[in-house]
C-alpha cells in the first residue's frame, strides 16, 4: 500500500461475514487493513481465503505490533472494525490509542470477558446466573457443586458454543478433566466459567448504537427440539415477532445492559435467557451477528448491516437509529447437527430437495462424502445450515420443519 493512498480502515478478524466490510470499505474508496489476531493454524484451517481483497494483512493480536506497522505504513486510519467477536477488546483498545470512534477501555475487557462481564452486570443490578470462577479444570466439580445442578462450565474468552459443557450431575463434573484446553481462536484457557444453568427461551437480541442511544433492529429464538437442557444452542432460529410475549422484556434488559457495559457505539448483538423469574443476561457481543442473521438483513431488508456498522465506527450517526427496519419477509435458519456418534459422511439425502423449495434462501455445506464428520458441538463444525424466509413467522417455522423433515445425514460410526 503506497503512503497516504487514501483513507484506511482498520479490520480485526475479517474471516467470517465481517469479511462484507472490505466490500463495504472499497465501494466508499477506502484501503483495508485486516488483523488476524485468531490462531494462523485455526485461520488456515477454517477461513483459507481470509485475506482475499485486502491492502494490507497484519497477524497479531498484540496492540504495539499491530500500531508499529500501522505507523510504518504511512496511512490515514479513520476507523477500527471489530469484524469478529474474538477482537472486541483489541478493536477497542487500538481506537482509543488512535484517538477514533469506539466504546472505550474502561469496560472493554468486560465486553469480552464473560467473567469480567458477570461482574459488571452483577454491579449494574442486571439479572444474571449464579456463577463461579476457576482456574483450573480440576476444580470445575467443586464449583458445579457449589452452583447447584444443573450447571454450564464454558472459557471465559470463549466463542461459538466451543469448549461449552453442560453439567447435569456430579458425574458429569467429574469428567471435565478433557475439556478443550484451547478456545475456538486457538488461544490458551486458563479460566473457566461455572454458572447456573437458566431453564428458559434463548433470545438473541440485535442493535444498533450511537452516542449512547440504542435501537433495536430485531430478536431471534434460538429454538430447541424439546425441552432437555442443552449446551449448545443452535438447532433452528426464527425472527421473534414484536407481539410476543417476551419480546418487550428482553428489549428493554439489553438496552439497560448495552447502557451498563458502555456500548455507546455501533452494532450489538446479546443473548439472553428468558426464565420463570425473568431475564438473565447470557452474553454481550459489541459487534454485528454472524450469519444468518446479517445475510438476512442485507436479503430482505433495506438495512445494510455493513454500511451502517462501518457508520458507526467512522463516528456517523447510522439511518437505523433514525427509522425502523423495515423487513419485507420473516427469517428464519436451521442448523443439521449431528448429534452422535462421529463418523464417516456416507451420503446427504434430502438436500437438492430442499434447494428447490420457496423460501429457501441459502444453504451451507461442509462435509463432503468421505469426509470425518464430528459430534456438533460448535459453530465451526455445523454440517449444514439452511437459510429460509416466509412471508410471517408462523410459515418460517412451517418452513423449517419442512427442511429438518427432508434432509439426512447418513453417517457410518467410525
Amino acid at each position: 500500500m503506497p503512503a497516504n493512498e487514501s483513507p484506511a480502515v482498520l479490520l480485526l478478524d475479517p474471516v467470517r461475514t465481517g469479511a462484507h466490510y472490505k466490500t463495504e470499505a472499497r465501494r466508499r474508496g477506502f484501503s483495508t487493513i485486516s488483523v488476524y489476531t485468531v490462531a494462523q493454524e485455526v485461520i488456515a484451517e477454517n477461513w483459507p481465503d481470509h485475506a482475499d481483497g485486502d491492502d494490507v494483512s497484519v497477524y497479531s493480536a498484540d496492540a504495539d505490533e499491530i500500531l508499529t506497522r500501522i505507523d510504518s505504513l504511512g496511512v490515514q486510519l479513520i476507523g477500527v472494525v471489530p469484524a469478529m467477536d474474538s477482537a472486541v477488546h483489541l478493536a477497542d483498545t487500538l481506537a482509543e490509542r488512535l484517538s477514533l470512534p469506539g466504546n472505550g477501555l474502561a469496560k472493554a475487557a468486560a465486553r469480552r470477558n464473560k467473567a469480567d462481564m458477570r461482574r459488571v452486570a452483577a454491579e449494574a443490578g442486571l439479572r444474571i446466573p449464579r456463577f463461579v470462577l476457576v482456574d483450573s479444570t480440576a476444580k470445575i466439580a467443586a464449583a458445579a457443586s457449589e452452583i447447584g445442578f444443573p450447571a454450564i462450565a464454558k472459557h471465559t474468552t470463549g466463542a461459538g458454543s466451543y469448549g461449552t459443557y453442560l453439567l447435569s450431575s456430579p458425574e458429569d463434573a467429574a469428567r471435565t478433566s478433557t475439556m478443550h484446553a484451547k478456545n475456538q481462536f486457538g488461544w490458551q484457557v486458563d479460566e473457566w466459567l461455572v454458572e447456573q444453568y437458566i431453564r428458559g427461551r434463548e433470545l438473541a437480541v440485535n442493535c444498533f448504537s450511537h452516542n449512547g442511544e440504542h435501537r433495536i433492529v430485531d430478536i431471534w429464538e434460538y429454538r430447541q427440539p424439546d425441552d432437555s437442557d442443552y449446551d449448545f444452542p443452535y438447532w433452528e432460529s426464527a425472527k421473534l415477532p414484536e407481539d410476543d410475549p417476551d419480546y418487550q422484556a428482553a428489549a428493554d434488559y439489553v438496552r439497560a445492559a448495552l447502557t451498563a457495559f458502555d456500548v455507546r457505539l455501533g452494532p450489538s448483538h446479546t443473548e439472553v435467557k428468558v426464565g420463570p423469574d425473568g431475564v438473565h443476561l447470557m452474553e454481550v457481543g459489541a459487534r454485528l451477528p454472524g450469519g444468518p442473521m446479517t445475510d438476512q438483513w442485507l436479503a430482505h431488508t433495506d438495512l445494510n448491516p455493513f454500511e451502517q456498522a462501518l457508520d458507526c465506527y467512522l463516528g456517523v450517526r447510522p439511518a437505523c437509529l433514525d427509522a425502523p427496519v423495515r423487513f419485507r419477509q420473516s427469517c428464519g435458519a436451521s442448523a443439521i447437527r449431528n448429534d452422535g456418534p462421529a463418523g464417516t459422511l456416507r451420503e446427504i439425502r434430502g438436500l437438492d430437495e430442499v434447494r428447490k423449495m420457496p423460501g429457501v434462501d441459502k444453504v451451507l455445506s461442509i462435509y463432503e462424502p468421505g469426509d470425518h464428520v464430528p459430534i456438533t458441538d460448535n459453530t465451526l463444525n455445523i454440517p449444514i445450515g439452511v437459510w429460509v424466509s416466509a412471508p410471517d413467522h408462523a410459515g418460517v417455522v412451517e418452513l423449517l420443519a419442512r427442511v429438518r423433515d427432508t434432509v439426512e445425514l447418513v453417517i457410518d460410526e467410525t
